[in-house]
């Protein structure tokens, strides 16, 4: 068995630059008087003063790349150690989405720190995660980054690796906790857009483009609208099948702006003749010189530039979305973006036309109005020996729910393989207070573990994972995952990370037990018993606010999913 993960070289060498930047006034000692002069009294020492940086990507340079010694000339300066060019100016292009050497993966992928090499060897360094690296974990010879410097790197690349902008973080929305954990000073979080996602050549796949859709400063939506597509007559016969009903792709690629709580491209099934359903509402024209006027969805050309879609609706995935009757049971018609394993000889079967909907959630918790964008691009299938099906185990999808504030609870359940069953990958979906999840193989063998809710490990295994005995219990994988409600690293409590119900978005809602401010962690009643909370009667500086985890959709509400897939053999 062979757990693949993305590889690059990279060497950090060099010295590490003295001081954070962060902290360093005088010593406030002062030289003795001459003479008879009384001395004079100490200076107070100067408060200390953080290096002020224009944009995240600005403070990544200096702390992470230069402070930690890799621009140094003999490694990725003037030296350009494998290629690559560390040094500001340079940096970025170096690394985004650039093949490494002696790997066939990128050296960082915008939105997904957990395929970025660059990250699994800097976090093998400061052991956070378990990593399967070639080489030295990095730098070598030098202190390796920070647990806190780390996480901070992990936030910009979750939000799309921006040359430009300040990021916030996903739990809070706020731009100082990301200073924080790389010891600067940064403006304000701002929206972040980025890059969008390149076309491919027609000889070699599809692009979905999602309409964009505004999202209001301090706001969460989930939402679902409609557009029509037809590329029967872009996508080259040869990868088509015998009805031309379907197209072979081998793999896929999504992108999103990086307040993406979730993105799923949904094909409808239903006939093409029911675009015109009223149930859609009126179909728009979005963005060009058409922007907001009325379309045609069949009409490729009758928005120009922009596009046509739907009415967008509030719901969650979709579920009742579309003519009635088509989908009330459940999330209608295919899912087209389960992720891909890339490997000689798989591929999977998507529409050449039809009815799609965009499912996506997103949240905007700056202070800005933004505009959500996101891709989806589809790779043609040469080699098509073997399919991936995709599984999904939401039946404890709310186990989580209850978890008292101030407490850490984990839960555990199973999954049961059938008998021959060949596992191909595993992922995990929690909410924010998912702290960590793992999976463990019948004889109790650690196979899956991520740290990151919004980016989870994807584990690929490959040769596959056999299941091949008569026995349930050989057959049984045990999944976990640990929900942190308001638990500091210390142990205490946390007023900052647990639930509270003033910070609770408006889809959501919890009844508070215990003060958040105050007497924090004492027991409470509600909202309207903030005196309970006062540190002395009538001070009023008490809050109950904190409440048990909630089970739902947003963010601040919680999940527990276990997705993976298995092999299918179609043509040996």
């Amino acid at each position: 068995m062979e757990h693949l993960r993305f590889g690059i070289a990279i060497c950090l060498a060099g010295l590490v630059a003295a001081g954070m930047g962060c902290g360093g006034g005088s010593s406030g000692g002062t030289t003795p008087a001459e003479g008879n002069d009384p001395p004079t009294a100490p200076e107070p020492p100067e408060e200390p003063q953080c290096a002020s940086y224009e944009n995240t990507f600005d403070a990544i340079q200096e702390v992470v790349f230069e402070r930690h010694g890799c621009t140094s000339d003999a490694c990725h300066g003037s030296a350009v150690s494998g290629g690559l060019d560390l040094r500001a100016g340079a940096s970025l292009a170096s690394l985004l989405n650039v093949d490494s050497t002696g790997s066939p993966y990128p050296r960082l992928v915008p939105k997904r720190a957990t395929d970025s090499y660059l990250f699994h060897k800097l976090a093998a360094a400061t052991g956070v995660g378990d990593w399967d690296i070639t080489g030295s974990p990095m730098p070598v010879g030098l202190p390796a980054l920070s647990p806190e410097q780390l996480e901070g790197l992990r936030l910009w690349i979750d939000a799309g690796a921006p040359a430009t902008g300040s990021v916030g973080n996903p739990a809070g929305g706020g731009s100082e906790s990301v200073a924080d954990l790389l010891g600067v000073c940064l403006p304000p979080a701002s929206p972040i857009e980025v890059q969008p996602l390149e076309i491919p050549p027609a000889e070699e796949g599809v692009q979905f483009a999602m309409p964009p859709y505004a999202i209001p400063a301090g706001t969460e939506h989930e939402n679902c609208f409609a557009v029509y597509y037809d590329y029967r007559d872009r996508i080259p016969a040869r990868f088509l099948d015998e009805t031309g009903e379907w197209f072979y792709a081998r793999t896929s690629e999504q992108l999103a702006d990086p307040n993406t709580h979730h993105l799923v491209l949904i094909h409808s099934g239903l006939p093409d003749e029911l675009v015109d359903d009223p149930s859609y509402g009126a179909w728009t024209c979005v963005g060009g010189d058409r922007d907001g006027e009325s379309c045609d969805p069949v009409d490729e050309l009758g928005c120009g530039d922009g596009m046509c879609r739907s009415e967008i609706q509030d719901g969650v995935a979709c579920i009742g979305f579309g003519p009635p009757g088509n989908n009330t049971a459940g999330t209608p018609g295919e899912r087209l973006s389960n992720p891909d394993p890339e490997l000689p000889g798989f591929f999977r079967k998507i529409p050449t036309h039809g009815i799609l909907y965009w499912n996506s959630h997103a949240f905007n918790l700056t202070t800005q109005d933004a505009m959500h964008h996101a891709w989806m691009n589809f790779y043609f299938a040469e080699d098509r020996r073997f399919q991936a099906i995709g599984f999904q185990d939401s039946s404890n999808i709310y186990a989580a729910a209850g978890t008292p504030p101030f407490e850490k609870k984990t839960y555990c359940r199973n999954y049961v393989l059938e008998q021959g069953a060949q596992l191909l990958y595993l992922i995990s979906h929690t909410h924010k207070r998912g702290e960590l999840f793992w999976a463990n193989l019948p004889d109790g063998a650690r196979v899956y573990e991520s740290p990151f809710y919004e980016d989870p490990t994807f584990e690929l295994f490959y040769p596959p994972l056999v299941f091949d005995s008569p026995s349930v219990s050989d057959r049984t994988i045990e999944f976990c995952a640990t929900y942190n409600n308001g638990v500091a690293a210390d142990g205490s409590p946390d007023p900052e990370t647990v639930t509270r119900l003033s910070r609770k978005p408006t889809r959501s809602s919890c009844k508070p037990v215990a003060c958040a401010e105050g007497k924090i962690g004492a027991p409470c009643n509600g909202a309207d018993d903030d005196a309970t909370c006062d540190t002395e009667p009538g001070a009023g500086d008490g809050m109950c606010d904190a409440c048990p985890i909630t089970a739902g959709v947003t963010t601040d509400d919680e999940m527990f999913i276990l997705l993976g897939g298995t092999l299918e053999v179609v043509s040996e």
